[in-house]
């Protein structure tokens, strides 16, 4: 018997909202997970007492923001219209179905111009602070690494733009060891008053925060790089945002100062090869902490020797190549590396020439680095088995939380622009992030026949 479909589209219902939102969606997880009354006590200040309109409830405001973050929403335009509609939605921020959910540009101007970059972080750092006081954050091994975020600008609109390089965080104390290595072999110091040099780069009309990000050979965008850390559980710990061509180990020393301060019980750093450099390996080792980097493939030309068959000699001060040669120093350059020189006269007539150098002099030129020593620790820790299995753990960490960030979290392309704002948003995009793992494992543990459930359904 076939019944004809009813349409009383017009009729009035009386209902409770409760009633339709099932005891384990999401949203429910999350409101139980913590108390959102103490973004009061962090926005108390941005708001005047006794003064000028009543505002939009900032509970509210943040967790409207939460769901278009939740839920990968593109816009602020388009949650608005997902709130008015979904019955969860408005559940979670306390909004009944004949109320009016607040404009899309409001929430926008309230994170532009009233909560700054302190309360952002604030929030950020409250959802941690939930998180490790239950007792799920595991600070003592560090998971660090770079992902890139496409910008809200035209490549073709840049202009050609000539700054002076950057200064490099340890660049003073590299020059100190590098004059002192010079002086023990009777050598004039460095004179360090010379200015900085100048590089051009391609910078954005549209935001010149941005970097040139490289994507293969031929692709690139502006973009730009957010440097990340999580605990072995995936939950975020800090993150800092720079240029897209900005490379991983010069946004290293931001990052890991942050969290040595936050949480000094740390032990392990666990990073991939980019971040393999004789001063991170200083810096990590020199704090009493293990820093776990892989294998790094040799920068050799094709068809010659590699770096490591020539060695070095600490006592005697020299490099012997793989003929048994010696390679006498020469000289410590600007950029921290000791330079080794062999003899033409001897390499002239020798039989493995053709895969040292093509040198018209008949000269190799072999450098080592004045941390160098870092390094070779480094290497002896890559085959320790406790790290190897450490390291093997990055694929379940930071790389699957960069993975959901941009399929689940919409993170692949930013909608801001401008440093500041591009922070911002990611930081409230990794904090949702938490907050959602972290009242998925509490729901868990408050209900374990969810497990056992899940295994009986499979077998029985």
């Amino acid at each position: 018997m076939i019944e004809k479909n009813r349409k009383n589209r017009d009729q009035i219902e009386i209902f409770s909202i409760e009633e339709f939102v099932p005891k384990d969606h999401l949203l429910r997880k999350i409101d139980e997970a913590i108390d959102f009354t103490h973004i009061y006590e962090i926005v108390e200040d941005l708001y005047c007492a006794n003064n000028g309109r009543p505002s939009i409830d900032p509970v509210v405001i943040f967790k409207m923001v939460m769901i278009q973050h939740l839920y990968g929403l593109p816009s602020l335009r388009r949650t608005v219209e997902e709130i008015k509609m979904n019955v969860a939605f408005r559940w979670f921020i306390g909004y009944l179905m004949n109320e009016e959910i607040p404009h899309f540009a409001t929430i926008s101007y309230n994170f532009k111009h009233r909560y700054t970059e302190k309360t952002i972080e604030e929030i950020f750092y409250w959802i941690l602070r939930e998180i490790e006081q239950a007792g799920y954050l595991t600070p003592e091994a560090v998971f660090v690494d770079g992902t890139h975020i496409k910008a809200n600008a035209n490549i073709r609109k840049v202009v050609k733009k000539a700054v002076p390089k950057a200064a490099k965080v340890y660049e003073k104390q590299l020059m100190e060891e590098i004059n002192e290595e010079r002086e023990n072999h009777q050598q004039k110091p460095f004179d360090d008053t010379k200015p900085p040099k100048e590089k051009e780069i391609s910078e954005s009309k549209t935001d010149p925060d941005s970097g040139v990000f490289h994507k293969g050979e031929h692709k690139k965008c502006f973009a730009y790089t957010a440097q990340t850390a999580c605990d072995k559980n995936g939950y975020i710990m800090d993150t800092t945002v720079n240029p897209g061509n900005v490379h991983d180990s010069i946004a290293f020393d931001a990052l890991y100062d942050r969290l040595t301060k936050r949480y000094p019980e740390m032990e392990t750093i666990v990073a991939d090869a980019g971040y393999k450099t004789p001063w991170i390996s200083k810096k990590v080792l020199d704090d009493g902490r293990i820093p776990v980097l892989p294998y790094k493939r040799p920068m050799s030309k094709k068809g010659f020797f590699q770096p490591y068959k020539y060695v070095y000699d600490v006592y005697y001060d020299c490099v012997i190549c793989p003929e048994n040669q010696i390679l006498n120093y020469t000289t410590t350059n600007r950029e921290g590396y000791k330079e080794f020189k062999s003899k033409g006269n001897i390499c002239k007539h020798c039989p493995s020439r053709s895969h040292c150098t093509e040198n018209k002099k008949y000269e190799k030129t072999v450098t080592k680095h004045i941390w160098s020593e870092y390094l070779e620790i480094v290497e002896d820790i890559r085959h320790t088995f406790v790290y190897k299995e450490l390291y093997a753990k990055r694929k379940e960490t930071i790389e699957r939380v960069f993975a959901d960030a941009k399929e689940k979290y919409a993170m692949r392309y930013t909608p801001y622009r401008g440093l500041a704002q591009v922070t911002n948003w990611v930081r409230l995009k990794f904090a949702t992030m938490n907050l959602k793992k972290y009242a998925v494992h509490r729901w868990k543990r408050r209900n374990p026949y969810v497990f056992f459930r899940f295994w009986y359904e499979i077998f029985c």
